[in-house]
């Protein structure tokens, strides 16, 4: 299903009426809120100036909700929140997925010095974030909410596609939205002393999108080589699904 609710700066000047501002344009989107699990901005966004603000009117709205709404950041969303990092500091339902150039723009905005090999930038960024969830992708992907680091060094494919980051995107969307179904006492989970956090929850989310997408990575590459591209990588979802978690019948965690 596809809502063509995002405008652009072509749209905004060429339709009816006055072109509408980020907030009133956004309130379409705004209106859905209370009906999904997790909001994942990015993948194909563009830089548009206009769309860019109906994005940033989405975020403030998704942020204001009781409960918030948790959401994966990627792409050229990382671009707005270089330019805006207020969008999402301080915000615990969050999760950025920045690559190597990305991560360096980010911290320059926020006044993080990394320098190459600084095994201590992931927390340090994610700290002057406010406790926004990180992954910095790489040889290795760090994780960390500002309180410690987690390191998923599953091997992955040794070919790095345009695109690859999506299969991260979506996985981590499908694993915060069962978070949620998890929070809302949706299964039996066990003793509900022993109940995790939501801040817990949220890092084995991010780590789970993380060990999936390297999985994936690594079964494309040895079936593909050289020729994988990105796409390859969904046929290999279900698979390491399998291998890494299961179906509760056989469940591994």
């Amino acid at each position: 299903m596809v809502s063509p609710f995002l405008r652009s700066s072509a749209s905004a000047s060429s339709g009816p009426g006055p072109s509408q501002s980020g907030e009133s344009a956004a309130q379409a989107i705004v209106d859905m809120l209370p009906r999904l699990h997790v909001l994942v901005i990015g993948p194909g966004l563009g830089r548009d100036a206009v769309t860019l603000g109906q994005v940033a009117s989405v975020i403030k709205a998704a942020r204001s909700k009781d409960p918030p709404v948790p959401m994966v950041l990627d792409a050229d969303c990382l671009f707005l929140i270089q330019a805006q990092p207020d969008l999402v500091r301080g915000y615990r339902e969050c999760i950025l997925t920045p690559n190597v150039v990305e991560f360096a723009r980010l911290a320059k905005a926020v006044h993080v010095d990394v320098q190459p090999g600084d095994r201590d930038a992931c927390e340090r960024l994610a700290t002057a974030m406010g406790g926004v969830c990180i992954i910095q992708k790489g040889p290795v992907d760090n994780i960390s909410n500002g309180e410690g680091t987690a390191v998923c060094d599953l091997p992955g494919g040794r070919k790095r596609s345009g695109g690859q980051g999506d299969t991260l995107t979506g996985s981590l969307g499908t694993f915060l939205a069962w978070r949620q179904a998890y929070h809302d006492g949706l299964w039996d989970a066990g003793d509900k002393q022993q109940k995790m956090s939501r801040t817990e929850t949220l890092l084995v989310a991010a780590f789970a999108g993380s060990a999936i997408t390297r999985e994936c990575s690594r079964r494309a590459f040895e079936k593909k080589g050289r020729s994988m591209q990105a796409g390859d990588l969904t046929d290999e979802v279900h698979g390491s699904f399998l291998a890494l978690v299961g179906e509760p019948e056989g469940s591994k965690l």
